[in-house]
């Protein structure tokens, strides 16, 4: 079966335990900091294990990085590798903006200005998804996207019990003609980026090389560009990246959780070093690339 193929080496597991996030808003009492600097970080499962030998368990991991550097592209690519729901806020609020609900227009006006959406609102869409999620009998999860702020990562871990954190890192003019290359397919729905990025090393700064990802035939007339994909909004987002969600590396880093990664390339290059990181395999790929 192709689930045995599929080995973690070494990770972090916990059972997956969910109160509501948008309850503990309204109660800071129950905000609590799940371990402390001087506990001994999660035990290390060092042995081969499959997902199906985890039973009930499975991984509860977080992505961190700037707007742009990829966190949806590689967390969905573990999140089929591993079995486990990718839940996306980006795609939560972009799900309530193409709704007709009453929050629809005022989280067009937020993001449109590049500003982040107001932790009321994200722990709200949150806390839903979580919930439909467990009364379907999901056992883990890989968030992209949240936590944005020490508030936010104080709530979560009141929640649920987070397992390891993967900061990706990649240089900023690279993430700014990443953010501009964005495009999605109108009829399908595929993200694609027309960027070609080959930018030399220099003040310190490794040089990178990412060619574009280009769209096939049948999409390439149908590409738009998200609205707030636009040089000066993008710029922002960055700058709010900077100010509001670095305390958050730091948060994991000071509990011994945060696993950070520099994007060396494009994904052909990145996606196998990043599993080594992560002492991930795939050995479907290895095989077939064997065969």
């Amino acid at each position: 079966m192709a689930t045995l193929n599929r080995v973690i080496r070494s990770a972090y597991y916990s059972p997956f335990t969910i109160r509501r996030l948008s309850d503990l808003v309204s109660d800071p009492a129950s905000i609590r900091i799940a371990s402390t600097p001087n506990q001994s970080p999660c035990t290390r499962i060092t042995l081969p294990v499959s997902r199906d030998a985890l039973g009930t368990r499975s991984v509860q991991w977080v992505f961190l990085g700037c707007p742009g550097v990829g966190k949806g592209t590689y967390a969905s690519r573990l999140s089929n590798l591993l079995g486990v729901p990718h839940i996306a806020t980006g795609d939560l609020v972009r799900d309530e903006l193409a709704s007709s609900g009453p929050l629809s227009k005022k989280l067009a006006e937020i993001v449109n200005k590049g500003q982040l959406v107001p932790d009321e609102v994200i722990i709200d869409l949150l806390s839903k998804r979580l919930e439909k999620g467990q009364t379907k009998g999901e056992t883990g999860f890989i968030l992209d996207g949240f936590p944005r702020t020490i508030r936010q990562a104080e709530i979560l871990e009141g929640v649920t019990d987070i397992d390891m954190v993967i900061n990706l890192k990649l240089r900023e003019d690279a993430l700014l003609a990443k953010c501009l290359g964005r495009r999605i397919c109108s009829q399908c729905g595929g993200n694609f980026n027309v960027a070609a990025i080959d930018f030399k090393g220099e003040n310190g700064q490794p040089g990178i090389c990412m060619p574009p990802l280009l769209p096939p035939p049948q999409c390439a007339s149908k590409l738009i560009t998200r609205t707030d994909d636009t040089e000066e909004v993008v710029k922002e987002r960055l700058r709010v990246y900077h100010d509001q969600c670095e305390p958050v590396e730091d948060f994991y880093r000071a509990r011994g959780k945060l696993l950070e990664f520099n994007l060396p390339g494009g994904i052909p290059e990145s996606w196998p070093k990043l599993l080594r990181a992560l002492h991930v395999e795939d050995l479907d790929n290895k095989q077939s690339a064997a065969a």
